[in-house]
């Protein structure tokens, strides 16, 4: 029953927070503090091995499991299954909810409580996919998520916020039911092959189908979770709705929300269809470095900070495309820590820019300058976390870019090569924020305007939290390692992880 704690808490609390919005506008955020500390502390205690007793035999790597009929005429049941993999995830997801909530203390001020019901509905949904292994819960979760963001970016975002929302909707609704098209086409094409009729994930590992049927298939998962994750050229989606969204829902984008996409491409696209993901792995390893390289171009031509930091996201969410489809051990670890350390920085910078769009107004650089004088714990930070998304030695992105260049210079050396130079493009715009914003000369401004207020301390407790952990992940990943071992181990066709090292699909990669 922990599993189904891990989702039923926070759904409740957001209906409980809605409800005590008409009591006192501080309610809701008291409750979904409380109620995001207290599934943080259940998540945080099943951190450790797999606990053998309560999982069925042959599934090694899974920590935990809840498992009961829901509609069994379609052979669909409600299963949920934990290995470390979806609990890094969920400990990642969990924690940045409770910043949001923290950081929009004084942004949010209008219907507070449904705010915070549909920033609570949202993590719901996102801990509802990263636990999920039957196929249909997963589709409802995956839609489930989308529905609160939708209402975030539209009733609590800046300008072209509905524009920005319907955009968002369209692009990730459309994938989803093609993934759903999918679905319905491996369930039925095992239900032709074995005569059993089913969603559950681990009985359809290994389902026997004809290359093309297989290729196919792959195709429109790999789309759906492209478009989350975003790829190149399913992309455009972000900036408009990073730029649109409260300080808050930038924050669960960037931070959980794409990570979805590459928790999908690990956990499905590949395992379930090997040797097609085999055969596109070179595409889609080339679409990982175009997105890399175009995404930092674009970043750099920006006036804007927040489409800046929206474009660097579609840049580094390239490297984990790229590690993905390289599929080695290295590669698949630097995923993670990407995964991990872009969710930190990057929505430590969204933060910055909330704050920093709070206090002076604007978010055109071109209107900045010289802000280290009046502001200078923000803008230290802003250089901070810039620095740290630029891959900076000694904090986490480095580390998970590095790896996943190492991993996948033993599958492909020219886009290796090809991708390292995104490392110089990250350096370039980054810098470029910090010299725009926060050196050089102050930018004209009005003589009777109150001088900007810094930080406050809700702020610096969170950014200096944000650090640590940047530099915890960069100087000591190996707790993280052990702890996703056994769920980044190759699927066998049983649905059994295997114990050695997950080469042999990178050395036949061309």
């Amino acid at each position: 029953m922990t599993l189904v704690w891990l989702l039923l808490i926070p759904g409740i609390g957001g209906a409980v927070a809605w409800m005590a919005g008409g009591r006192h506008p501080n309610l809701p955020r008291r409750i979904a503090l409380a109620v995001l500390a207290i599934d943080f502390i259940i998540a945080l205690s099943l951190i450790g091995p797999a606990m053998s007793s309560a999982i069925p035999a042959g599934h090694a790597a899974w920590i935990a499991s809840f498992e009961r009929p829901w509609i069994p005429q379609l052979g669909i049941s409600f299963e949920l299954y934990l290995d470390g993999l979806s609990l890094v995830l969920i400990l990642l997801t969990i924690a940045l909810g409770f910043i949001s909530v923290v950081i929009s203390w004084t942004e949010i001020t209008d219907r507070v409580g449904l705010f915070h019901a549909n920033l609570l509905w949202s993590v719901t949904g996102v801990i509802g996919v990263f636990l999920a292994l039957d196929l249909f819960l997963f589709f409802f979760f995956w839609e489930l998520m989308l529905v609160p963001m939708y209402f975030l970016i539209a009733l609590w975002g800046h300008e072209h916020r509905f524009y920005a929302a319907i955009k968002f909707f369209i692009f990730t609704q459309g994938s989803g039911l093609l993934m759903l098209v999918a679905i319905l086409v491996l369930v039925f094409v095992h239900q032709q092959t074995t005569g059993h009729f089913t969603f559950d994930y681990l009985a359809l590992l290994g389902t026997k189908m004809n290359p093309t049927m297989a290729f196919w298939l792959m195709l429109g998962f790999f789309i759906a979770f492209a478009v989350k994750l975003p790829a190149v050229p399913f992309h455009t989606w972000l900036p408009d709705a990073h730029t649109a969204a409260p300080t808050a829902g930038s924050v669960l984008l960037a931070g959980i929300l794409l990570k979805t996409g590459a928790y999908g491409l690990i956990r499905f696209v590949v395992p379930l269809f090997p040797d097609a993901a085999h055969a596109f792995a070179p595409y889609a390893m080339t679409l990982g470095v175009i997105g890399i390289l175009y995404a930092a171009l674009l970043a750099y031509g920006q006036n804007d900070m927040k489409r800046l930091v929206a474009y660097s996201s579609v840049s580094h969410m390239g490297f984990v495309l790229l590690g993905v489809f390289a599929w080695n051990t290295l590669a698949l670890q630097g995923v993670v820590i990407q995964m991990l350390a872009h969710g930190v920085s990057t929505g430590a910078l969204f933060i910055l820019v909330g704050a920093l769009q709070e206090r002076i107004h604007t978010r055109d650089m071109r209107q900045m300058g010289g802000l280290w004088g009046s502001i200078p714990h923000l803008s230290a930070f802003g250089m901070v976390f810039a620095i740290a998304s630029l891959g900076l030695p000694g904090l986490g992105n480095f580390i998970g870019e590095f790896l996943i260049l190492l991993g996948s210079f033993q599958v492909g050396v020219p886009l290796t090569v090809i991708a390292a130079i995104g490392l110089v493009a990250g350096a370039a715009y980054a810098l470029l924020l910090v010299q725009r914003a926060f050196h050089g000369n102050a930018a004209p401004h009005d003589e009777t305007a109150a001088k900007p207020c810094d930080l406050t301390a809700p702020h610096l407790l969170v950014m200096a939290g944000l650090f640590l952990a940047l530099l915890g992940l960069g100087l000591y990943p190996q707790p993280v390692f052990d702890q996703v071992a056994a769920g980044l181990a190759v699927v066998q066709h049983d649905g059994t992880p295997s114990t050695g090292p997950t080469t042999q699909f990178a050395e036949a990669t061309p």
